[in-house]
């Protein structure tokens, strides 16, 4: 499968998403029509929005500049891996202090 590339389509499928986060959205506070629930559907989705804008804007232009994510799975591979050779590298300079 080929990456997406004609603007309509992107578009289209930007609305898509746009109206299932509504739709979604709209159920939730069907079913629990509070203040309380509305401020924290708004607050989650404000908060995976800026975890988002973290893993792909801040992290290649902050951290990073050389890597190029493929996408959240991409991305978190990508930590593990950076997790784990920090680690590995502070154990071993720890133990070489010894």
């Amino acid at each position: 499968m080929t990456d997406i590339s004609d603007p309509r389509l992107l578009y289209f499928k930007g609305a898509l998403f746009v109206l299932c986060g509504v739709m979604a959205a709209g159920l939730i506070l069907a079913e629990s029509p509070s203040l309380r629930t509305a401020a924290l559907l708004g607050l989650s989705i404000w908060c995976f929005a800026r975890a988002y804008y973290f893993a792909f804007y801040v992290i290649e232009h902050y951290v990073d500049g050389s890597y190029r994510y493929a996408g959240l799975g991409d991305f978190f591979v990508w930590s593990w891996k950076r997790f784990r050779n920090s680690d590995a590298s502070t154990k071993t300079d720890s133990e070489s202090e010894d």
